[in-house]
């Protein structure tokens, strides 16, 4: 089993767009993983549990204000707090100390 931890207190919808209503960066820095239908998804923009749909990335294509272009599927949703997908936590003070040599 994974390092997956259940979610205490995700919210029923979650951008990443910072300009969203639904935008938490507290609660994106923890980490946050997606199943949809069973399988994990790692390009959702957006989610949202009741009504059971995810916002995925369209490949590369922008839209006129440079935001990708989105599709929304439909299906199950299941979020989890993933600590590997949260912001990057200082290692004990060793990285970047230059070595000896």
């Amino acid at each position: 089993m994974s390092e997956e931890t259940p979610a205490p207190e995700l919210p029923d919808r979650l951008s990443l767009n910072p300009t969203s209503p639904h935008f938490d960066e507290e609660v994106l820095s923890r980490g946050v993983g997606i199943r949809f239908n069973g399988q994990e998804k790692t390009n959702v923009e957006e989610y949202c549990v009741s009504e059971g749909w995810i916002r995925v990335a369209a490949g590369r294509s922008r839209d006129r204000y440079g935001n990708p272009m989105t599709l929304k599927l439909n299906g199950q949703v299941e979020p989890y707090i993933d600590p590997k997908l949260g912001a990057a936590q200082p290692s004990d003070g060793e990285e970047g100390v230059a070595s000896e040599g």
